[in-house]
């Protein structure tokens, strides 16, 4: 070697490149301008010989080798850099042109290092990984890895026979990122980073910026291009922008690729198992799949963890290649030709995520540089004991960004629709799954990960302010406040949550056989309390149907699969009436029996008997019903999208609800039955006036049920029930769930008048205003009370008196106050005139039937009904034109006494108190008297009593007079002052009968008045009875002409 040349070497840089302990390859590798020329020196081991040829003359210059491990230089006389290749000569003979690595400069600049370093480079996936490129005309690829406390990073594979020594990567100042373009490498190279820790030690490492790998068993990452495909979805994607999730129908598919539908293992020649040929590749998977969906109505798929994980049984959910999918199932090229095949036929794509742990696999991130780069160093902060996997260092800005960027990754090179983020909760708390002693609480002294908070709504700021329509949804399964709220007003940004608290509480319930279901109506009832506290999605996940839970319909009680089968159909229709996005793992739809396994294919075989397949005609009927109703989907989080009908059916396991829109045209009632009883003609209040149409009943014959109960369109009354003035009368079926469409109408003219004739006769609920009226409410809610049913507080209403169905052979329980108040009128011995409400909730408690007497029935123009005491209303009568004169002048006059009829019945009712009343006047008015003087003497009381202790005194004092004459005058005054003390106690005992006279007198002084009225309405009642028979012929002859 010449002296030049040999004073040029930096031997020590030499020796510390040729042991692989060098952080700087670049500053002694590749081109370097000196003053004697141009230096080029290379690192090639193995290599017999190396010729340096200029390429714009083609000149060539051998290099001398300077150490032995295969260390070469050569100086070339220049001035200037010039491009040029390396003549490689092998000692295996074989002879190789390349472009020499450590010619080419970084591809950061100062601002991307910056902004990385602050933890906001959030395109950093352009940067970390593999990525094939063309620098100065040449085409390799540029690697890229974050390893700031590695000693040194080389890239390693087959193309330099894995050997650390020959692709050393440079560091880039202090920013612990490592980079190196190695020209000549094409997409398909597997490759790994070899890293040799400040210990000495070298170890394999996958690339966690890898955008794809090697199937399993293997763990090397691959070089992929993942810019070449051309999309087709367009439409989809400007649409997605457009439209708002909120207020649109969302129903979710869960599905885990690999067990959806599965292979049979493929042998090769030697006959053993070919790996992977059991799975479906993206490809092939997407058309069954799409059509699948698009069938059944649902409008989203989520898919359990497509990325990168090496074992098959954590179900996607211990990640080790987060910017990869799966390569169980093809290429990236692949899945995106499975999210562009969904989007073209109108199908929302949602992907899991796991950012709250990882595993601790050798070749994944786990003591990445030898030291915890990903994690916590302390294991009670940077472990999870109960899952063995590893807890991320969220306040690290490399770890955020990591993370960070990885969701923008899929939203935007793979067009997801969602992020749906794994056990959000495990993140929130310090303490999850964790035993005292076992993590460190935060430096307030609370549980809270205050670092993950802030990682949480970093995340969801930056992913929202994309505005392109795709969501963040969280799985997060405590009450955590504001999981949906603005991260500005404290929350944490997330568009929508799983309500996991709904799914326990109500599988629960369904759980129990329907006898002990009123034992847990508060499962029922209690998620309207918190419906609107978050953005919530109600799910039947795939963790309801694994580790012993069993399938939804294995949940349900039932002697065969007949009665399963029944109970899941109603929990399926109450689900998609409850306000909430929907959501159902696979499988469930059709109710297959066993337990979801990863590693097979769903029973779709089931399909060919009648339960399955019509439990999945069920489901596909909802969709449809969801998908064409904006009732039950466009107010999912608007408290005024939801009413409340009766929420206090607890001995009947029952609940009616209606779901509603801005237009009440589109309201939809439900009517949901949990018991196995039937009820016929069954009162139900509803919102307003108009027509009821049953759109579908989970009793349906196509359905597997006994056919549907209500197959007339219900015509309202006004018949007040349920605290609404409108009612219908339905039969509500065993086990069932039945919607029915609402439709404003106001009753026609002859139908008003028949009503307002009868309203007449039988006193309107404008007149309500009587004591009877009034009484008749306060029966109602006596009776309610009596009945022991409480309304949860959700309602915010009071317990409402309902109809009590059939049951067990015995009648009905009767109607309390609405009964009287349509019209039929119980003529009875009130108790007393305190106690109208406590004896009409004896007689509902009773059960007594409501119908009025017969003659009472008559002059209503109703009939009583038979079961349960509920009246039809008669249609009116109108004479002929050719009847008696005197016959209209009865008319005329039996309108008027039918007015004065309620009147006069509830005079007679009180005729027997007012008696008493009368008899009391007297005595009220000396009472009234005696009020004033009381009140006075109350005074004196307390004045009284001060006596009494100057009376003992005065005793004392009467010895102590001086003169006999004061002590004399004190000895009477004491007298009269202790008479006046037991009168005082009787006053005392006369105040309170008193003030309850004084609330009688002003009944009492009406009522002289009411007797009169009274005595007469009682001479008039006989005259009207003979006059309403009368009527009856002329009546019977117009009604014959009505119908003709």
């Amino acid at each position: 070697m010449e002296q030049t040349l040999y004073d040029l070497m930096d031997w020590a840089g030499i020796e510390e490149l040729v042991y692989s302990e060098g952080n700087n390859p670049h500053g002694l590798l590749g081109p370097h301008l000196t003053d004697s020329g141009l230096l080029v020196q290379a690192l090639i081991p193995t290599a017999q010989a190396i010729t340096v040829k200029i390429t714009s003359t083609g000149r060539k210059y051998p290099m001398e080798l300077a150490d032995e491990a295969g260390f070469y230089a050569a100086l070339i006389p220049r001035k200037s850099m010039a491009a040029y290749t390396l003549i490689v000569t092998y000692d295996n003979g074989s002879t190789e042109e390349i472009h020499d690595p450590y010619s080419y400069g970084p591809q950061y600049t100062d601002e991307d290092l910056k902004k990385f370093n602050a933890g906001i480079h959030y395109g950093i996936y352009e940067k970390m990984g593999a990525h094939p490129m063309t620098v100065k005309g040449v085409e390799g690829v540029y690697f890229s890895v974050w390893a700031p406390c590695a000693m040194r990073v080389s890239v390693v594979g087959d193309f330099n026979l894995w050997d650390g020594r020959r692709h050393p990567m440079r560091l880039l100042g202090d920013s612990g990122i490592f980079e190196l373009f190695i020209p000549g490498l094409k997409p398909g190279q597997i490759y790994k980073y070899e890293i040799k820790t400040k210990a000495g030690l070298p170890m394999l490492k996958a690339d966690p910026y890898a955008n794809y790998a090697e199937l399993r068993p293997d763990t090397a990452s691959v070089v992929w291009d993942i810019g070449r495909y051309q999309w087709q979805d367009r439409d989809w994607m400007e649409k997605r922008a457009k439209d708002e999730l909120f207020t649109g129908p969302v129903s979710i598919y869960e599905v885990h690729l690999g067990s959806w539908k599965r292979k049979e293992l493929e042998l090769d020649a030697e006959g053993k198992e070919i790996t992977g040929s059991e799975f479906y590749n993206y490809r092939e998977i997407a058309g069954p799949l799409a059509d699948y969906v698009k069938e059944m109505g649902y409008t989203h798929v989520e898919l359990m963890p497509v990325m990168e994980h090496p074992l098959d049984a954590s179900w996607g959910y211990q990640v080790t290649g987060y910017y990869a999918p799966t390569s169980r199932y093809g290429t990236p090229d692949d899945f995106m030709y499975f999210m562009d095949y969904m989007h073209r036929q109108g199908i929302g794509v949602i992907l899991d995520w796991v950012p709250a742990h990882f595993p601790r696999d050798a070749h994944g991130m786990a003591c990445f540089d030898g030291t915890c780069v990903y994690e916590h160093k302390d294991p009670r902060q940077g472990a999870h004991p109960h899952w063995g996997t590893l807890i991320y260092n969220y306040g690290r800005p490399g770890v955020s960004n990591f993370l960070i960027a990885n969701a923008l990754f899929w939203a935007d090179k793979y067009h997801a629709d969602g992020i749906r983020m794994d056990a959000v909760a495990s993140m929130l708390y310090l303490d999850y799954g964790k035993n005292d002693g076992e993590w460190v609480p935060n430096i307030y002294g609370g549980n809270e990960n205050l670092e993950a908070v802030e990682f949480l709504k970093h995340l969801s700021s930056v992913f929202k302010g994309r505005k392109d329509g795709a969501v963040l949804i969280a799985e997060e399964s405590t009450a955590w406040p504001m999981v949906t709220g603005e991260p500005k007003k404290g929350g944490l940004g997330f568009d929508f949550k799983w309500n996991m608290g709904w799914m326990n509480d109500f599988t629960n319930y369904m759980r129990c056989d329907p006898l002990f279901r009123k034992n847990n109506y508060g499962e029922l009832t209690f998620s309207m309390l918190y419906a609107y506290s978050e953005n919530f999605i109600l799910v039947f996940s795939h963790d309801e149907v694994v580790h012993g839970k069993g399938s939804m319909i294995g949940k349900m009680p039932g002697g065969d699969l007949e009665q399963k089968a029944e109970n899941l159909r109603a929990a399926y229709g109450f689900m998609m009436g409850h306000p909430g996005k929907k959501l159902l793992f696979m499988g469930q739809d059709f109710a297959q029996v066993r337990e979801w396994n990863e590693n097979a294919s769903l029973d779709w075989e089931l399909l060919e008997t009648d339960t399955h397949r019509q439990i999945q005609d069920y489901m596909k009927a909802l969709n449809e019903l969801y998908r064409k109703y904006p009732a039950m989907y466009a107010m999912d989080y608007d408290p005024e999208g939801f009413q409340w009908i009766n929420c206090s059916y607890q001995q009947e396991s029952m609940i009616i609800f209606v779901r509603k829109t801005k237009k009440p045209e589109e309201s939809l009632l439900f009517v949901c039955n949990f018991d196995n009883m039937a009820h016929e003609k069954f009162r139900v209040g509803v919102p307003f006036e108009g027509k009821y149409k049953e759109i579908l009943s989970s009793n349906a014959a196509e359905f597997g049920g006994s056919g549907a109960p209500n197959p007339r369109v219900k015509t309202s009354r006004k018949l007040e029930w349920d605290d609404l003035e409108n009612s219908i009368e339905i039969n509500v079926a065993p086990m069932s769930v039945s919607i029915f469409t609402c439709t404003p109408e106001a009753a026609p003219k002859k139908a008003r008048k028949a009503e307002t004739g009868k309203t007449k006769k039988a006193g309107t609920r404008a007149e309500a205003g009587t004591a009877a009226g009034k009484a008749g409410k306060a029966a109602a809610k006596a009776a309610g009370q009596a009945e022991g049913e409480k309304k949860p507080g959700a309602a915010g209403a009071a317990v409402k008196s309902a109809p009590k169905a059939t049951k067990a052979g015995k009648p009905a329980a009767a109607k309390t106050a609405q009964e009287p108040a349509d019209g039929a009128v119980k003529v009875e011995k009130p108790a007393t005139a305190e106690k109208p409400k406590k004896a009409a909730a004896s007689k509902a408690k009773a059960g007594e039937p409501a119908a009025a007497r017969p003659e009472t029935a008559k002059a209503e123009g109703k009939l009583p009904d038979a079961a349960g005491g509920q009246e039809k209303p008669a249609i009116e009568k109108v004479t002929k034109p050719d009847a008696a004169k005197e016959g209209q002048k009865r008319l005329t006059t039996a309108k008027e006494e039918q007015k004065k009829l309620t009147t006069a019945k509830e005079e007679q009712k009180k005729l027997s108190t007012a008696k008493e009343e009368q008899k009391k006047l007297s005595t009220a008015k000396e009472e009234q008297k005696k009020l004033s003087t009381a009140k006075e003497e109350q005074k004196k009381l307390s004045t009284a009593k001060e006596e009494q202790k100057k009376l003992s005194t005065a005793k004392e004092e009467q010895k102590k007079l001086s003169t006999a004459k004061e002590a004399q005058k004190k000895l009477s005054t004491a007298k009269e002052e202790q008479k006046k003390l037991s009168t005082a106690k009787e006053e005392q005992k006369k105040l309170s009968t008193a003030k309850e006279e004084q609330k009688k007198l002003s009944t009492a002084k009406e009522e002289p008045k009411k007797l009169s009225t009274a005595k007469r309405a009682q001479k008039k009642l006989a005259t009207v009875k003979e006059e309403l028979k009368k009527l009856a012929a002329p009546k019977e002859e117009n009604d014959k002409d009505s119908q003709d």
